[in-house]
């Protein structure tokens, strides 16, 4: 027996649809947002280091000190899991010089950490534990010594961080009442992950985003075809928390069965923005979660992750579930690899004194709102 999301009443009709207004017409948008360095600072102190965001899969993570690591944005993030289930999670940065004390990415079964500069150590929750010769240091420079706490929380099977630490919200106020439903109800936490296929692109990040916050360019991209576009103009926005975003795109063929039981986890293609850096990209029997990763102003390691649920190969209903799965799953890498060819366009002239505003129709209003929201929380 194949697993497939769990039915629910959708808020997704036929016809265009959004929860708010977009600008008639569309709007203009400057290019800074993606070139300018300083802004990528602003959102490095004042966004990326206030957000949720995936380091990996909880499945990664099973044993007590298992550990795995996140990088990006300047930022090195080592998890682990705790004795009673729990998370744990803090900076790589040793307390004494500075050097990363968690040398692999990734581990099982750790008890401890010690940094091989000088010896420090640390337990699996980022405390200080020992060093050598403390009697030369000032005792009170010691007390509490920790790196850094970073919060941890898993939802949907991913491990989530934020570098706020007990500062941070609540993942789920972050990912929003409305997505973890819907999106909850495919259970990607009994998904398993099949392939991680990744990218180094010399864009920003949030251009990639771009490319997963609207539609429009699939026809001329990815050569969907006329039924297909068709269909795509009745497709549903929602807007989640002021940042966060839901879009359901009719299957063409489906139509008729989605008029009537408007089951769009069965019959469109389920989207989900969860700001500022990770989208879920669902399909009725398999999912990708796209996930850019900023390393620079204008660089991006760019993860797709395959998502798709267990069986038995023995059971011929799943057997050829896998099969179909496997065969959409070799066409949508095709899809990613056109995607990732704009971005080797996009940096071609991302320096160019003709290269200085967006022109967006009103159906690419989810980026505007994007970069709004951008905006808001840096000025917070």
């Amino acid at each position: 027996m194949v697993y497939v999301p769990t039915r629910g009443d959708a808020p997704v009709r036929l016809g265009p649809t959004v929860d708010r207004v977009p600008a008639k017409g569309g709007t203009k948008m400057s290019r800074d947002c993606y070139t300018d360095p300083v802004q990528y600072e602003l959102e490095r102190e004042k966004v990326l280091a206030r957000s949720w965001i995936i380091a990996g899969r909880s499945s990664e993570i099973t044993e007590t000190g298992d550990w795995l690591s996140f990088e990006g944005h300047g930022e090195t993030v080592v998890v682990t899991r705790q004795p009673d289930g729990s998370l744990a999670a803090f900076q790589n940065v040793c307390m004494h010089r500075g050097p990363s004390f968690v040398t692999e990415l990734s581990g099982k079964c750790a008890r401890r950490f010690t940094c091989m500069y000088h010896n420090w150590v640390y337990d699996t929750t980022g405390k200080l534990v020992g060093l050598p010769e403390r009697e030369d240091f000032d005792p009170d420079h010691l007390e509490g010594v920790r790196a850094p706490k970073v919060a941890a929380d898993e939802w949907g099977g991913f491990v989530w961080i934020n570098l706020a630490g007990d500062d941070a919200p609540s993942l789920m106020s972050w990912i929003g009442e409305e997505i973890a439903v819907d999106l909850g109800r495919f259970r990607m936490e009994d998904m398993i992950l099949h392939e991680v296929v990744e990218w180094d692109v010399p864009v920003s990040y949030k251009a990639v985003v771009d490319g997963f916050n609207e539609i429009y360019h699939a026809p001329a991209l990815h050569n969907t075809g006329a039924d297909w576009a068709r269909s795509a103009r009745d497709s549903s926005f929602f807007t989640v928390n002021d940042k966060n975003f839901m879009c359901f795109v009719p299957r063409a063929r489906y139509r008729e069965q989605l008029e009537q039981g408007w089951d769009h986890h069965q019959y469109a293609i389920c989207h989900y923005v969860v700001f500022p850096n990770t989208v879920f990209n669902c399909n009725p029997e398999h999912i990708q979660v796209f996930n850019p990763i900023p390393v620079g102003v204008d660089r991006t390691h760019f993860k797709c992750w395959e998502l798709v649920y267990p069986g038995d190969m023995a059971d011929p209903e799943y057997a050829e579930y896998w099969e179909r799965t496997m065969m959409h799953w070799s066409h949508l890498k095709v899809v990613v690899g056109e995607d990732i060819s704009i971005y080797d366009q996009l940096a071609r002239t991302k320096q160019a004194s003709g290269y200085r505003e967006h022109i967006l129709n009103e159906r690419e209003f989810k980026i505007a709102e994007y970069h709004a929201a951008m905006s808001r929380l840096i000025a917070e």
